[in-house]
């Protein structure tokens, strides 16, 4: 690994060490539907999951295991990973109040100690995909999948991330371009964590170079009467008229 990548997880895991308890304080009962994105939209609408019946199910980036506990239920097995220990505190939590067993481990999603071709599905709403170097989890979610196995994540885009001034920490999202597309990569907000983002066209070229088909990119649109608890992130009337969230759901080929 290397030392930029070591440097942005030391970032986010001081991060989210020192928010966890807040972060879960304010967005635990919003978190804890089947929903996606900051603007909760129902997977009842989006159908991006395929049946996890049976199937072994990892959450990569997991936090608090809201997005686990809602949407595997009916999964052979569901495992959690997360960088943060604080996080997890909280997933133990309500592992334990939903009756539920699932393994919890502490790693990087760049970097896990899980045997290759261990999962079916390997998912995150707004997680280590947001949070750590596609070019290190993309190859690192291939390698975890058996044949055929998905991997799906929402993130916020990169209109989203391009319509936020970079050197201003208190800006609100516009209408107006404040930084050029080809220039994606690691964004550091001044907000204390480094969020990730490419072009469609890299994200392509990355799925395919490591062995997946993209089965579909669905863009996230809030109704006209939703609310997000997530103040900074984007308005319901931008986030209406341009995508601010998408899913990608690939399948290893």
């Amino acid at each position: 690994m290397s030392e930029r990548a070591r440097e942005y997880q030391r970032t986010n895991r001081a991060f989210w060490d020192g928010d966890a308890d807040d972060y879960q304080a304010v967005h635990h009962a919003d978190i804890s539907n089947p929903a996606w994105g900051a603007y909760r939209v129902p997977e009842a609408e989006v159908r991006v999951l395929p049946d996890l019946a049976g199937l072994d199910v990892l959450e990569l980036g997991c936090g608090g295991a809201q997005a686990s506990l809602a949407f595997t239920g009916a999964a052979a097995t569901t495992t959690g990973l997360d960088l943060s220990l604080a996080q997890l505190r909280h997933a133990r939590r309500n592992i334990a109040t939903a009756s539920r067993r699932m393994p919890l481990v502490c790693a990087s999603g760049v970097s896990t100690p899980f045997r290759d071709a261990s999962f079916d599905v390997v998912f995150c709403d707004h997680g280590a995909m947001s949070f750590c170097d596609p070019h290190l989890t993309v190859p690192e979610a291939a390698r975890l999948l058996r044949v055929g196995g998905w991997l799906l994540f929402s993130i916020a885009t990169l209109l989203h991330n391009t319509c936020f001034p970079l050197d201003d920490p208190d800006a609100t999202i516009s209408t107006t371009l404040h930084q050029p597309m080809f220039r994606s990569g690691g964004y550091d907000w001044g907000d204390g964590t480094i969020d990730f983002q490419l072009l469609h066209a890299e994200w392509i070229s990355l799925f395919r170079s490591h062995g997946f088909s993209i089965e579909d990119l669905v863009a996230l649109r809030p109704p006209v009467d939703a609310a997000t608890g997530y103040d900074g992130f984007a308005t319901v009337e931008w986030s209406r008229n341009w995508p601010g969230e998408e899913i990608w759901k690939v399948r290893r080929t």
